[in-house]
């Protein structure tokens, strides 16, 4: 008879899991020991069970497949939460093992007492407590197929003295639990209904999602049957912006004015595969029809004309035979017009800009874009660095771009390159983190030289959280509480055994980075850059122009003029010279 523990990891094995991530603690070591005796099983540590969380969603968003994460009672497991929701929200598969309190002393606020299925039930797809040993295989097995079913997270609570019960073997967990396969798209009638709409507007444009995964040949051989320009959200760029002669960028606030123009001036707008959140930048008077997988998603953005569930390649492949070609390409041809030149624009900032200092951030992702390999993952941390990302990284279908994408958390990039690395050792992984991200999680360069993972950190080092500091702008409001004193990063992870350089001084930059790519193992850069570069929005609304005025007017009554000027000569003098 093995223990309800041995039974967990035998299960995971089957089903192609070979890792957990955590950190240990007394309500775990039933857990952790029969990792300790299993084979080609690993326990992954980190230095925080928040890392943990997000290491498995990055695992899960790298590889498609299961991945597994573990805290103990308490407080260990409730530092998970913020991974999970990064987790759930990105639609990932990952399996969260979350230790709990001796089963008797529930209910009697025991030392470490919380009540797990409560807190995680807002970011999981199935929460369930395991009250007895032999329920352990049953309730393991329906955790797994709900999170590989339904691409969420899946939370097993498990009072600690369960993990070391013995169990006969049950039929549950036997064999392999794989996700199904299936074919999802609309009917007859609403095939045609939207072949209608389609045939008969004259100027339809794309939004694209992360729906759009697997089926870029045949979006792209649809935006040339209906000569639309494509327009990708955040997500949906590593799969669709690449080998793409009809894209026009991105829309949203970190987009392009191509983007947003080509959305704005559509008859019709099809949406393939996105829950793109922000009302404000769908056109005001287009038809619109969207496809999704999940059909309460349709029509919850902004309200639609018809809604079509299914998956995105199933249903563009069952819609295109029913469409008329166009051959007017007037609405394209100005569509990418315009993204050539918003194009040419960007790429302008993104330059050494005659040695000047700060270092343009721009300059810093655009450099790193260049000199990474061909199959990079890159991860990224919310705030300016994804900004950044988003405008300068590019795709070419080997590459993937994972990032808190739709929890919008900061401190991700760091642990989700954790993840990325351990499922890969032998893929480049790039971090571009933020400063104020890197030095919330700060402990995890420590997981690297630990864990031998070869990540690349790129820190944008402005001495701010910048993304706040832009919002405060477009508020009115004069920037306060958002400064930081950090040290130098290189230094630091040099301290720590492994590769450091800070970079001052744009001319340095690019031997930097090709040292760094180059180092076997695990490496920092950091580098100071603009603290006042504005990423700007593709539409500017009154409440923010007028949001611009106040905190111009209220900062020199502050007293603090010289940060004006600062604004001014980062974005306007550049631009002039340019």
């Amino acid at each position: 008879m093995a223990t309800v523990a041995d039974h967990v990891i035998a299960t995971l094995k089957r089903s192609g899991v070979q890792r957990a991530y955590g950190i240990p603690g007394d309500s775990l070591n039933g857990f952790t020991d029969a990792i300790r005796r299993a084979d080609d099983f690993s326990w992954e540590q980190v230095r925080h069970e928040e890392t943990a969380a997000f290491a498995a969603a990055a695992e899960a968003a790298l590889t498609g497949a299961l991945a597994v994460c573990a805290g103990s009672c308490g407080p260990g497991n409730l530092h998970l939460i913020n991974g999970l929701f990064d987790a759930q929200r990105t639609r990932v598969p990952v399996l969260a093992i979350a230790a709990h309190i001796p089963l008797a002393e529930v209910g009697s606020d025991y030392f470490q007492e919380t009540h797990p299925q409560n807190l995680f039930r807002e970011c999981s797809v199935y929460c369930e407590l395991v009250s007895t040993p032999e329920q352990a295989p049953r309730i393991l097995a329906m955790a797994m197929r709900a999170a590989v079913e339904e691409n969420g997270v899946a939370v097993v609570v498990v009072p600690g003295e369960v993990f070391g019960h013995r169990l006969d073997e049950t039929g549950w967990g036997a064999r392999p639990l794989l996700p199904t396969g299936s074919v999802c798209h609309p009917d007859e009638q609403g095939l045609r209904a939207a072949a209608a709409m389609l045939n008969s507007a004259a100027n339809v444009t794309i939004l694209a999602g992360a729906g759009v995964a697997g089926a870029h040949d045949l979006v792209v051989e649809l935006a040339h049957t209906l000569q639309a320009p494509i327009v990708h959200a955040l997500r949906g760029k590593e799969y669709i912006e690449y080998d793409n002669p009809y894209d026009v960028g991105m829309t949203g606030l970190l987009g392009f004015a191509s983007g947003y123009k080509a959305i704005a001036e559509a008859d019709v707008l099809l949406m393939l595969g996105t829950d793109f959140p922000y009302q404000q930048f769908y056109p005001d008077r287009a038809q619109i029809i969207q496809i999704d997988i999940r059909g309460r998603n349709l029509g919850r953005r902004t309200p639609i004309d018809l809604g079509l569930l299914g998956t995105v390649a199933d249903t563009v492949a069952a819609l295109r035979p029913l469409l008329t070609s166009k051959t007017d390409r007037t609405h394209l041809e100005r569509s990418l017009k315009h993204y050539r030149k918003t194009r040419k624009r960007l790429d302008s900032l993104a330059s050494n800009d005659r040695d000047r200092t700060p270092i343009r951030p721009e300059y810093v992702a655009a450099v790193a874009d260049r000199l990474a390999a061909d199959d990079a993952v890159f991860t990224v941390d919310v705030g300016s660095p994804v900004v950044w990302a988003a405008r300068y990284v590019s795709m070419n279908g080997r590459r993937r771009l994972i990032g808190s994408f739709n929890h919008g958390t900061m401190a991700c990039a760091l642990p989700h390159a954790i993840g990325a690395q351990t499922a890969d050792r032998e893929r480049q992984v790039v971090a571009l983190a933020g400063d104020g991200g890197l030095a919330m999680l700060f402990g995890e360069l420590l997981t690297l030289n630990q864990n031998r993972l070869p990540v690349k950190v790129i820190v944008f080092n402005n001495s701010s959280l910048n993304f706040v500091e832009l919002e405060m702008k477009a508020a009115g409001i004069v920037n306060f509480g958002t400064e930081l004193d950090n040290p130098d990063f290189g230094a630091v992870a040099t301290a720590l055994g492994m590769f450091g350089r800070r970079v001052e001084q744009p001319a340095e930059l690019e031997d930097a980075l090709r040292d760094a790519f180059a180092y076997d193992g695990p490496a920092v850069v950091d580098v100071v850059t603009a603290r006042q570069e504005l990423s700007i929005p593709p539409a500017i609304t009154a409440e923010q122009a007028k949001g611009f005025s106040l905190y111009a007017i209220r900062t020199i009554l502050a007293g603090r003029a010289d940060e004006l000027l600062d604004l001014v000569s980062t974005n306007v003098a550049r631009r002039i010279l340019n």
